[in-house]
């Protein structure tokens, strides 16, 4: 992948003193370590001011503008005023933050915190703006305040996150993302390394909140938005994903929340995750599973994966090109591949004749589509077939998968994946934890069929 331009810092301060003397090489670090773009934030009248300005004058830096719960003793209705003439039909302001509450500090009285922040989620709410939201020991008012003001209608994130997991899922059930800042390298913080591995990275946003906050291994020094490429790398160890995965996932994240940039909705046939390069051929399904996120999202990993047609053979091989080093390649797309068998198979040969492990990821029901046995075609082909297995009785596969072949589909599945070890070298079924699975039963019917069984975290997806 191109690095230039994949990760976005979305909480900056920037406009200030601390950037006075360095400010050009400071962009052109960021540029280096792969920024697209900079979202500064302000903080009060006179940093909004100044974030809107450098908004203005340079293409990739986008802006918020609000007043910080240390100074809403001070805040006026003039305020308000001069928040909305900076936002309203700026198309460079992306958001209304930061706002919220600061229960560590104290700097102004609660009440008086509580009552501006309920006034600019209004504002916002008024302008169709998100929110970026300050939280510091002040959880539960927040969430409270969140929920009483309808935030949800503009949505927005919960900046520097330092609540716990059962928080961040509350908030990203709210709509709401979970920004992670450079805390997440410090020794210390198992809290926020928590919420990282079990919040979807869909939900994640990554930012730096110079020049505080510097990540490892420069805690204690300025920090600068070059250094979320450092938060975006623990992100990454975390997640068991690559840098790049993360820039891409985050920043489309990022785009979706702050209407910033283009988001790239072009269809996608060869796309990378970790290190395997996926093989999207079709978007049609033998099934139509209850729990399928292709009915609410076409993106997977932060790749578009919504086909205009099927691909041929060679817009296939034009899209693989030269994939360089890569574990495996997966026909793994938006829909069921074994539907296209004939072009999986002339697929196959050519990359087996490249040397590339390949991999198919199914519903097993190819032999009741082709109405033939299909397994011994893949025979020399294929390094490893994963079916989606899903239930351990034809009732609970029925109701969940919405198969077109009754009780049958689930006996179908059962006989190919019995049947598939006599050709296929791995053979792995599959189940998705939905709530209520019996994953143990699973388990045992798939060990029971002669071959291995992985769990698949439901909703996670890629």
């Amino acid at each position: 992948m191109n690095e230039t331009g994949f990760l976005i810092d979305t909480h900056a301060h920037i406009d200030g003193r601390d950037f006075a003397t360095d400010f050009d090489e400071m962009l052109a670090r960021a540029a280096e370590a792969g920024l697209s773009h900079i979202i500064t934030v302000g903080a009060d009248l006179e940093t909004s001011q100044a974030a809107c300005e450098l908004a203005r004058t340079h293409d990739h830096i986008y802006c918020a503008v609000g007043v910080h719960p240390h100074d809403a003793s001070r805040v006026t209705e003039r305020c308000y005023d001069v928040i909305r003439h900076l936002a309203q039909g700026n198309p460079k302001v992306a958001a209304i933050g930061e706002i919220g509450l600061d229960f560590y500090r104290d700097r102004s009285p609660r009440d008086e915190q509580e009552r501006v922040f309920r006034r600019f989620i209004r504002l916002a709410r008024e302008l169709a703006l998100p929110i970026i939201v300050h939280d510091r020991d002040a959880h539960g008012r927040i969430m409270a305040i969140l929920r009483e003001e309808k935030a949800a209608e503009v949505g927005g994130v919960l900046h520097c996150f330092s609540g716990d997991l059962a928080m961040a899922r509350e908030c990203v059930e709210m709509g709401f993302y979970i920004s992670i800042p450079g805390t997440v390298t410090y020794p210390s913080n198992e809290q926020l390394r928590e919420v990282v591995r079990g919040i979807r990275t869909e939900h994640l946003l990554i930012e730096t909140d110079c020049p505080y906050l510097s990540p490892v291994p420069h805690r204690g020094k300025r920090n600068e938005p070059a250094f979320v490429r450092l938060t975006a790398a623990k992100v990454a160890e975390l997640k068991g994903l690559t840098l790049e995965d993360v820039g891409r996932i985050t920043s489309l994240n990022a785009r979706r929340l702050f209407n910033i940039g283009d988001q790239d909705q072009s269809a996608r046939i060869a796309y990378r995750i970790r290190n395997s390069l996926y093989l999207n051929i079709t978007n049609r399904c033998s099934n139509r599973c209850s729990f399928c996120a292709k009915f609410d999202d076409f993106t997977v990993k932060g790749h578009y994966l919504q086909l205009d047609h099927e691909p041929n053979f060679d817009e296939v091989m034009a899209a693989i090109g030269d994939p360089g080093p890569v574990d495996e390649v997966v026909f793994c797309g938006y829909g069921e591949p074994m539907l296209r068998l004939d072009l999986i198979k002339e697929v196959a040969a050519e990359l087996r004749k490249r040397g590339l492990r390949i991999r198919i990821n199914t519903d097993g029901q190819a032999n009741l589509v082709h109405s033939r046995n299909v397994l011994p075609e893949l025979a020399g082909l294929v390094d490893c077939i994963s079916v989606s297995l899903n239930a351990a009785d034809a009732e609970t596969y029925t109701r969940l998968c919405s198969t077109p072949f009754g009780k049958t589909g689930f006996e179908g599945v059962c006989r190919f994946l019995a049947e598939a070890p006599k050709h296929i070298p791995k053979v792995v079924a599959t189940a998705v934890t939905v709530p209520g699975i019996d994953v143990t039963a699973v388990r045992g019917l798939a060990e029971s069929l002669g071959v291995e069984f992985r769990e698949r975290e439901y909703a996670e997806v890629g």
